[in-house]
């Protein structure tokens, strides 16, 4: 048993409700309650004074009561349909004066107690149990009602009288299963409305004396129309659709649910063919019996649009040929005929009116209009979900069209072969859809030449080749879910604003894709395989300088895949800097650091002597090498002097005069390197040489002294003597006063030395300097090898 579209209407409706509930929710803050699908029996206590929006449908609850809703004040949607409430008092909504929607359907209404209510503005009491219409005298105030939904299974005249003055948008009239026996032909007449649904009881042939003619509507609805088992059900419905003549005002008709003959179909739509109606539309049809070949008279109509849905027959054995020759050669300017198994269709035989023809979702195949010269004025033709194969023979079938505009062939498994060589599209064509197809990246050498929109998603194309045939006309191309890799190129798209390609296998699109597709105004290129690495910081960058608007989905569908660390990252937080993707770059910072450090270390070297250190390391560390091959017991037999004494040459005077007599008296050995230095060697030689043969080294300090190198130079090697490292070998005399400040910097040794050790100071007075001369000889007071004298003695 096929399902009412009484239903669907309903359903329909209330999704309606739904969408502009979730505009207001949007605007306006409305405060939503959903309790539907609750297993309520009562109407819930614990709802908050701010409700403005219930939905309490698809319960049990039986009754309502003014107590129910009576704090709800700011209550304007009330939806209570599909529970099992028997008896209703319009009173209890005296105290919800704001209430404008109310659906009370598919309950087990009987009853109704009228009283002064609310002006609503849409009131459903359909799919109820009433034996007459629930059309109280009240219903006459609602100036603003738009939508009515009523159940009878009686109707009368004078029932619809209270509404008569109301003029109301649409009404939904629901007929119980015993109407029919007191029926009044004329009961429709009083009903002021734009458009009328009337859904007949299901169970039974169709049998109704009703006059749907008298009524003004414009727009007509029949749904559950049976007429199978005899003459008489069809020629009850026959009588109906023939008053129709009458009403010049009636313009749309919709006929849901048909159950009959193939021979009384085919009545119907002769019958409708007479008739002032413009728009015919046939859902849910369910075909039998045999087929009566006959005349059909295709003239005097006023009709604009035929469409034809969802058709199933029980007959194989009957001649589709006639049914495809009355479809194709009705004068009008749109059909569709959709969901009919239809496995093919005729030319027309002579030149067609038709603008528009939508034979999708059948079982058409390439032969369909093959070399059909009479359909030159269609504009619009939908294939979309048939069984089309070859891409060359729609082609082909294209030719002859010389108005067509726009054309679907979704959803089919076309393939194109360009060895075929057959590409001669109607050079009309300006809007093509091929998506859903298993095409390749062959079908970009066989496009029409002038089309503007172009629909190739989820096929199988991985790559647009080069070259392809210029299409300058192009605006928009989606060639979403394929397997692209790349951005297109925009020379051959120049006139592209629009750019679908999300869901594709692109890793690292070009940086420059902006740059040279100047007029994309759109571009939807997310849930990609974003590849995160330098390669892609440039299209990140292009991405967050151009409008939001223009990149649709940003950011929440451009996200990272590779590498791992950065999978699930939006594109928006991946921030990678230039140095470290530019390899010139990068090495041009790179050469000037070293260079800017060389220099400046260089110039710190030259400022602190430094290669000249570098020369006293090298020769110390040779020396230490030697020393560390040498016993110590060997390097104590080579010691020749007590002392060598380290000098300025400014206080050579005292030197000579008082140091040397002084020590030399008591047999004290001194090296001095005026008369102890060996011509040929360096003089840094040669002071490693007098310090490595001394026991002792002394220096003369004095502010004479820290200004001599030479003087900073013997220091520092004494005090790294490798051969006394055991021993205390140095003796400062301090000749004269160093006030702090005056010892350069790079005299930190000396500092050191001067702040740590205990130096002897040369008195000034005569006195004391005998008490001197004795401590000096007592700190050199030693013992030369044998072997050292006989040395220095030959």
């Amino acid at each position: 048993m096929m399902k009412t579209n009484s239903s669907i209407f309903h359903f329909a409706i209330i999704f309606m409700l739904i969408f502009e509930i979730r505009i207001q929710l949007s605007n306006e803050s409305e405060f939503l309650v959903n309790r539907s699908k609750a297993g309520l029996f009562h109407v819930p206590k614990d709802l908050s004074l701010k409700t403005t929006i219930l939905d309490i449908s698809q319960n049990y609850i039986s009754e309502l009561q003014t107590s129910d809703i009576l704090s709800l004040s700011k209550l304007r949607i009330l939806i209570v349909s599909h529970n099992r409430i028997q008896f209703l008092d319009t009173s209890v909504f005296k105290f919800n004066q704001e209430l404008e929607y109310l659906d009370l359907s598919h309950n087990e209404l009987g009853k109704i107690s009228c009283h002064p209510t609310v002006n609503l503005k849409h009131l459903d009491l359909s799919f109820n149990a009433f034996d007459d219409l629930p059309i109280c005298k009240e219903f006459g105030n609602m100036s603003q009602l738009e939508f009515l939904g009523l159940s009878a299974t009686h109707l009368q005249k004078s029932s619809v009288l209270p509404i008569a003055p109301l003029h109301i948008r649409r009404v939904l009239l629901v007929l119980g299963d015993t109407y029919g026996e007191k029926e009044d032909p004329k009961s429709l007449q009083n009903l002021n409305t734009e458009s009328l649904h009337i859904v007949f009881p299901r169970t039974k042939e169709f049998s109704f004396t009703l006059d749907v003619s008298v009524s003004t509507a414009v727009s007509l609805e029949l749904s559950n129309i049976k007429c199978i088992l005899d003459d008489n059900g069809c020629s009850y419905f026959q009588n109906v659709l023939s008053k129709l003549q009458k009403n010049s005002r009636l313009s749309n008709l919709t006929l849901n649910n048909i159950e009959t003959t193939w021979s009384f179909f085919i009545t119907i739509l002769q019958l409708v063919w007479h008739t002032s109606i413009e728009y015919f539309s046939i859902s849910n049809v369910k075909l039998q019996g045999y087929l009566t070949l006959r005349y059909f008279d295709y003239y005097d109509t006023s009709l604009k649009a035929l469409s034809i849905h969802h058709v199933v027959s029980d007959v194989f054995s009957l001649s589709q040929s006639y049914i495809y020759e009355v479809i194709s050669n009705m004068n009008i300017q749109n059909v569709t005929v959709s969901g009919t198994h239809m496995v093919h269709m005729v030319c027309p035989s002579q030149i067609s009116p038709f603008l528009y023809l939508d034979f999708s979702n059948n079982l058409l195949t390439d032969l369909v209009f093959k070399n059909c010269g009479t359909l030159a004025k269609l504009e619009t033709l939908n294939l979309r979900m048939n069984q089309l194969k070859n891409l060359a023979s729609i082609v082909n079938m294209t030719k002859e069209m010389k108005s067509l505009q726009q054309l679907d062939i979704s959803q089919n498994s076309l393939k194109y072969d360009e060895n075929e060589g057959n590409c001669a599209w109607t050079r009309s064509l300006l809007s093509l859809n091929m998506s859903s197809n298993i095409l390749t990246d062959s079908v970009f050498r066989c496009l029409p030449p002038k089309v503007k929109v172009l629909d190739l998603h989820n096929n199988r194309i991985r790559n647009i080749p080069k070259p392809i045939m210029e299409l300058e006309a192009l605006q928009e191309l989606n060639v979403a879910s394929n397997s692209l890799a790349h951005l297109p190129d925009c020379g051959t798209f120049s006139s592209l604003s629009v750019l679908i390609i999300d869901s594709n296998s692109i890793s690292n699109p070009s940086g420059d894709f902006f740059q040279g597709c100047q007029k994309i105004k759109s571009i939807r290129a997310g849930n990609n395989p974003f590849q995160c690495t330098c390669e892609l910081r440039e299209f990140v960058q292009s991405l967050g300088q151009v409008s939001s608007e223009v990149v649709e989905g940003w950011p929440d569908s451009y996200k990272c895949d590779y590498p791992e660390n950065y999978k699930g990252t939006p594109l928006k937080d991946f921030h990678v800097s230039q140095l470290s993707c530019n390899t010139t770059l990068l090495l041009v910072t790179v050469g000037v650091t070293v260079l800017g450090l060389t220099v400046i270390v260089t110039a710190l070297c030259i400022y602190f002597d430094l290669p000249w250190y570098l020369r006293m390391m090298y020769q110390w560390t040779q020396t230490r090498r030697r020393a560390r091959n040498t016993p110590l017991e060997e390097l104590q037999r080579t010691l020749q002097f007590h002392a060598f004494i380290s000098y300025s040459g400014h206080d050579s005077a005292w030197v000579k005069s008082e140091l040397l007599p002084n020590l030399e008296k008591e047999d004290i050995r001194i090296c001095l390197h005026e008369r102890n230095f060996v011509p040929g060697k360096s003089i840094v030689e040669n002071i490693i040489n007098c310090i490595e043969k001394s026991y002792k080294s002394i220096f003369v300090l004095s502010p004479n002294f820290v200004q001599s190198e030479w003087c900073h130079y013997e220091l520092y090697f004494a005090h790294h003597n490798l051969f006394h490292e055991a021993f205390d070998n140095l003796i400062l005399i301090l000749l004269e006063p160093i006030p702090q400040y005056s010892i350069p910097s790079s005299y930190h040794k000396l500092k050191n030395l001067m702040a740590q050790r205990t130096y002897l100071e040369w008195p000034k007075e005569k006195s004391k300097h005998g008490l001197f001369w004795a401590n000096l000889r007592a700190s050199i007071n030693i013992k030369l090898m044998e072997q050292a004298k006989k040395i220095d003695h030959t």
